[in-house]
């Protein structure tokens, strides 16, 4: 499966109403057999754990670098 980019809305324009800059990137990893549009934003929306820790673990690189 190849990397793709998703968008999608974000609460950030109220932040941006308040002057503060927003930019949105939640890194997952999921595994290739999990439907994971058929989850999106339905009554029981959920991710892997493990999906979670990988994004975590990428945001925390990120930021280290910046």
């Amino acid at each position: 499966m190849a990397p793709y980019l998703m968008s999608a809305g974000t609460d950030a324009k109220h932040f941006r109403e308040l002057g503060m800059e927003s930019y949105g990137f939640a890194p997952l990893r999921l595994p290739d057999d999990l439907d994971f549009t058929a989850l999106f934003h339905g009554v029981d929306e959920r991710v892997p754990v493990d999906a979670l820790e990988f994004g975590a673990r990428v945001l925390d690189t990120f930021f280290d670098l910046a």
